[in-house]
């Protein structure tokens, strides 16, 4: 079982001033933090309520009367040096962010995040005088690369999961239903110290599996038929992600063998195509390549991979539209499918981190596609 004691810590003290490198060039004095997943990487806050303000000296932290004391002793952990404010009322939180940035001429705000009426009334009441300005992907950046501690973490997700497929595949030989697999799955997790799964489980059998996102249902896994089971763990807020397709028994179609075959060399053109300086388009390219040779170029119907870290999707992006080039402590997947649906699917996926050289699989499960 995995305990956030035994895993080394991260570099969370030293975010901010990373952060303050790129306030100039996006046109601002300050940045006011309201993406809450942005706010746990720059503090270690994990509540459910809090602003932070970024300035170029020092920080201010804005939550409600819920999380004093777990904001304090949160940010004293992770060595974060803030001024943190509580107060009770909108109105008292207002006054503490106006307070806190006096003298900010450009206020930098997360565009993606903040809604309409939030900048209106930023504009308002918070922050009256002072120009507001549209920022993107600041923080994002910075979450891309991995430290040792967050590598540990989804590390240690990935180990998770691994330990739970290894003790659910054997029963799915007794024809149970794809929820209750995913049920399993998701148990064996917590009990190896993950906090949950990291998204919504997927086991999808026979035709189900044609639906990239399906939904666990109260469908018999049977024999001869092909299951997709693409799942994860959290631990200490890091995600992990997995598919691996199975069956029981020997496939009865010898199409789904072939797209077995056709997946697997697919994703091992995209894992060997992954290194620092390798842009994402060219690993999705990698991957579509050998699915396209063998006529399936259209069953192949979502991006190649996405970044994974605090949130299961997060920059980089590895897909056929991507513009974000690899660098060495990017955590990736690499996740191609093929889907028909009179056979079902396969997806398989691993979790990769970037090295100069390559890079290494945080996910080991076994990719045998017969389950006794």
């Amino acid at each position: 079982m995995t305990s956030v004691l035994t895993l080394p810590p991260m570099a969370t003290a030293r975010r901010a001033d990373q952060l303050r490198t790129s306030l100039a060039d996006a046109g601002c004095d300050a940045l006011l933090v309201t993406r809450l997943v942005n706010i746990r990487y720059l503090t270690g806050f994990t509540g459910s309520a809090a602003l932070l303000l970024v300035r170029a000296d020092d920080l201010v932290f804005v939550t409600d009367g819920r999380y004093g004391e777990q904001s304090a002793e949160q940010l004293g952990a992770a060595g974060v040096a803030a001024t943190i404010e509580v107060s009770t009322t909108m109105t008292g939180q207002q006054a503490a962010l106006q307070a806190g940035a006096t003298g900010v001429q450009r206020l930098g705000l997360e565009a993606e995040s903040v809604t309409w009426a939030q900048q209106r009334r930023f504009a308002s009441d918070s922050f009256p005088g002072t120009e507001l300005v549209p920022t993107a992907g600041l923080v994002e950046g910075l979450r891309g690369l991995k430290d040792e501690g967050e590598v540990a973490r989804v590390r240690a997700a990935a180990a998770a999961a691994d330990g739970a497929l290894a003790t659910v595949l054997p029963m799915l030989a007794a024809r149970p239903e794809e929820r209750e697999v995913a049920l399993a799955l998701e148990v064996e997790m917590r009990r190896a110290g993950a906090s949950g799964p990291s998204f919504e489980t997927i086991v999808a059998a026979g035709p189900n599996g044609a639906k990239p996102h399906a939904r666990p249902s109260t469908r018999r896994i049977e024999r001869g038929e092909l299951v997709v089971i693409d799942f994860g763990a959290v631990v200490d807020g890091y995600c992990s992600d997995m598919t691996r397709t199975v069956c029981v028994g020997e496939p009865t179609s010898a199409t789904a063998r072939r797209m077995v075959e056709v997946v697997t060399a697919s994703q091992r053109a995209g894992v060997a195509a992954v290194a620092a300086g390798v842009s994402g388009r060219q690993v999705d390219e990698a991957c579509r390549a050998v699915i396209a040779d063998a006529g399936w170029a259209d069953a192949f119907v979502h991006g190649t991979g996405h970044g994974v870290g605090l949130e299961i999707h997060e920059a980089p992006r590895v897909s056929s539209a991507s513009t974000d080039t690899l660098m060495s402590g990017h955590v990736v997947t690499v996740e191609p499918g093929v889907y028909l649906p009179h056979e079902g699917g396969v997806r398989i996926e691993d979790t990769v981190i970037v090295t100069d050289r390559g890079c290494s699989p945080l996910t080991h499960a076994p990719k045998d596609l017969v389950v006794a």
